[in-house]
């Protein structure tokens, strides 16, 4: 008998360090919207291509719908090492004194996605990433979400139809002025609390891509809807740069290259989900869309021009104008 358990004992010293197996890096992927969003969607999409690519050894824990940070505590939370990673509204950089990135609220700045693309995903959109690591961050990518229309509870056809309406944005000076060119109040607040806040009358309205309005079922509590596409709503994948840092480079590479494959998803489902979620808004029957003719839409453009030279003393005109003619460019280049 003592024969048998030495050699059971032996037995099982020698299967431990094949059964051994390491733990798995765990990435907690925090997010403020709905799993049905475009960046929802996408954050599903990185946790499953980065899970098959890294073979297990990564395991990303998807957080959205604020369930573990609201809009101003999530930033510090990934610089304390609390998450990994987050996705948040360009303009939430702007407490980490990267002011550049402002650059995306400028209304009426980008006309098209194709025009976009050629900021975030080109040299200036690198440029604008790498300022990021001085924070302790690393920037992964720009995942889009469309863009911005506004919504109250009365017909927004014309810019002073604004006047006077309490409207909620995230915090940002070009946001701010932006509503203030338009005789509006800008009311600062985290996006989990609009539909509560729009509910009780604590704001009028509020700005949001068709995706975002719909999936927080703000039909329910705003009867007019202005397609505008005034301005450009897009995230930033961020890590904690220490975390990112420590990996191993393997690692790393895989998820680098599960990330490109996110982003490109996300661009590409951005335009169907908020096409998808604009049909269903007028199909609810509870909010009347307006879609701008072109006279009405150049009254706003018009409306909106000063905040454009205003920012360029708050961003960067150089910023800008490079960005401008970065787009100019590449618009002669389609036209020949």
């Amino acid at each position: 008998m003592k024969l048998f358990a030495a050699l059971f004992a032996c037995a099982l010293l020698s299967l431990s360090p094949v059964q051994a197996q390491p733990s798995p890096i765990v990435i907690r992927f925090s997010h403020v919207v709905a799993p049905a969003t475009p960046k929802g969607k996408a954050a599903l999409r990185f946790k499953e291509l980065a899970e098959r690519a890294t073979g297990g050894r990564v395991r990303v824990q998807v957080y959205p719908n604020s369930e573990l940070y609201q809009d101003r505590d999530e930033l510090e939370a990934l610089q304390l090492g609390a998450v990994e990673m987050i996705a948040p509204s360009l303009s939430k950089l702007t407490p980490l004194g990267v002011r550049e990135f402002e650059v995306f609220d400028v209304p009426f700045l980008f006309p098209d996605e194709t025009a976009l693309h050629k900021i975030t995903q080109g040299p200036i959109g690198k440029r604008l990433l790498d300022r990021l690591r001085s924070k302790g961050i690393v920037g992964l990518a720009f995942w889009d979400n469309g863009f911005k229309s506004f919504s109250a509870n009365r017909p927004l056809y014309r810019p002073e139809d604004m006047s006077g309406l309490r409207m909620r944005i995230q915090p940002s000076r070009v946001l701010d002025a932006q509503m203030r060119a338009l005789g509006a109040q800008p009311i600062t607040m985290r996006f989990g609390e609009v539909y509560a806040a729009l509910e009780a009358g604590v704001v009028d309205g509020t700005e949001n891509p068709p995706s975002n309005f719909y999936t927080q079922n703000m039909q329910d509590v705003q009867t007019h809807f202005t397609a505008s596409n005034h301005g450009y709503l897009g995230y930033v994948v961020i890590v904690n740069k220490k975390f990112w840092d420590d990996l191993p480079a393997d690692i790393r590479s895989a998820l680098e290259d599960a990330m490109q494959e996110a982003t490109r998803y996300a661009a590409s489902i951005s335009d169907a989900e908020n096409a998808a979620a604009l049909d269903a808004i007028r199909a609810s029957g509870k909010t009347e869309v307006h879609t701008l003719t072109a006279a009405e839409r150049q009254a706003w453009v018009d409306a909106l021009a000063p905040v454009v030279q205003e920012m360029k003393d708050v961003i960067g005109s150089q910023l800008i104008a490079d960005i401008q003619q970065t787009i100019r460019t590449s618009d002669q280049h389609v036209s020949h």
